[in-house]
């Protein structure tokens, strides 16, 4: 696929490297967490903020590489990675059980954080 928008063409392959770079990070940055709440003994407090700065980080960065790559709209295609992000992480949630992450009271504001995340990305990207 193209890299440009131009012709009307939606350029999916780097918008899925986008989602697989932004997987990785969450990736590592989780096992770091992990790594931190068995040495120091995190409070719940704590891992609940760390994990929803891991999500804007990872789809921030997403957003930026988008942004980078489209000279277009730059914020729109951000806020597609962040969304896409989101998706996945609703739906390997809803597929492994966990019907009360999807459906439960922090739904809309983990969309919002994001989409949130990954439309700054783009902005500056």
């Amino acid at each position: 696929m193209e890299q440009t928008t131009k012709n009307g063409r939606i350029p999916v392959v780097f918008l899925l490297k986008g989602l697989f770079f932004a997987y990785a990070l969450t990736g590592v940055l989780l096992a770091l967490l992990s790594f931190l709440l068995y040495k120091f003994g995190l409070g719940e407090k704590t891992v609940a903020i760390a994990i929803i700065v891991i999500y804007v980080a990872a789809t921030f960065f997403a957003g930026f590489l988008a942004g980078k790559k489209m000279k277009s709209r730059k914020f729109l295609w951000g806020l597609a990675e962040g969304a896409a992000y989101f998706i996945v992480l609703a739906l390997i949630s809803f597929l492994a059980g966990d019907r009360t992450a999807v459906f439960g009271n922090t739904f809309f504001t983990t969309l919002a954080l994001c989409a949130g995340g990954g439309m700054l990305g783009g902005m500056l990207g």
